[in-house]
C-alpha cells in the first residue's frame, strides 16, 4: 500500500472530535501501519505569543517510560570532565577538535552538553548549533559540571521541548509499540511540564488544542479537558 493510500484509509478511521486520552492513543496507535516502528508524537496549540521573550516556552522532561530512541549526546570538555563523559556513555567528546568537526559540517549528536568553562569557546558555534535547538543552556541543564547526571538524563529518555513560532510545542512522546499506558503516561508527564512551565504573562486559555500523530499517520485530536487539574 502507498504511503497516500495508508493516509487516506487511516483518516477514514477518524471522526471530526475530539477524543479521550486513551481513544486518541489507541486510534494513534491502530493507524500506525508502516514498516518501521512509528514514533508517537504530540503537538501542543498553546495560548501564548514567543514573540516577547517573557512568553517562551522551554524546557527539559524526562518521560517515565522513554521515547524509544536512544539520543546521541555530545560533550564540551576537557581533562577529567572529559574522560567522566566518556565513562558516562557520550557519543562525542572534545574540545577545539569537536569544534572543528561541527564547523565543518559533521554533527554527530541529538543533544550538546558542555562545562560552563567550555562556553566561550562553545559560543563560537551559536550560528551553527542555535537554528538546530543544540546550544547548551544552563537553564535546560546542558550547561553543568555534572557531566555524568546531564548525560544520563538524556540518555534515559529525557525530551526538550520549545514553543515555535505560532505558539506550538512538538515532541516525541514513544514508539507505536509501546503500550496504551505506557504512552498514556509519558503524554500526562509531558503536557504537565508544559503545563508547569507556563509564563506568568500568558492570559487566557493557555492548553488551547492538543493533537497526536505517529510519523506517517493522520493526527488525532484529544479532548482538552484530559489535561485540566483541579
Amino acid at each position: 500500500m502507498t504511503k497516500n493510500k495508508r493516509l487516506t484509509a487511516a483518516r477514514t478511521k477518524i471522526v471530526a472530535q475530539a477524543y479521550s486520552l486513551d481513544e486518541a492513543v489507541t486510534l494513534v496507535k491502530t493507524n500506525a501501519t508502516a514498516k518501521f516502528d512509528e514514533t508517537i508524537e504530540i503537538a501542543l496549540n498553546l495560548g501564548i505569543d514567543p514573540r516577547h521573550a517573557d512568553q517562551m516556552v522551554r524546557g527539559l522532561v524526562s518521560l517515565p517510560n522513554g521515547t524509544g530512541k536512544t539520543l546521541r549526546v555530545g560533550v564540551f570538555a576537557r581533562g577529567a570532565k572529559a574522560e567522566e563523559a566518556k565513562s558516562a556513555g557520550a557519543d562525542v567528546v572534545g574540545a577545539e577538535d569537536l569544534l572543528e568537526k561541527i564547523q565543518a559540517g559533521d554533527i554527530a549528536f541529538d543533544r550538546c552538553i558542555a562545562t560552563p568553562d567550555m562556553m566561550a569557546l562553545v559560543g563560537r558555534l551559536g550560528k551553527v548549533l542555535g537554528p538546530r535547538g543544540l546550544m547548551p543552556n544552563p537553564k535546560l541543564g546542558t550547561v553543568t559540571m555534572d557531566v555524568r547526571g546531564a548525560i544520563e538524563a538524556a540518555k534515559s529518555g529525557q525530551v526538550e521541548y520549545r514553543a515555535e513560532k505560532a505558539g506550538i510545542v512538538h515532541a516525541p512522546v514513544g514508539k507505536a509499540s509501546f503500550c496504551v499506558e505506557k504512552l498514556v503516561e509519558n503524554i500526562r508527564a509531558f503536557v504537565e511540564a508544559v503545563q508547569r512551565a507556563k509564563p506568568a504573562t500568558s492570559k487566557g486559555a493557555y492548553l488551547k488544542k492538543v493533537a497526536l500523530s505517529s510519523t506517517m499517520g493522520p493526527s488525532v485530536i484529544v479532548d482538552v479537558s484530559a489535561f485540566v487539574t483541579s
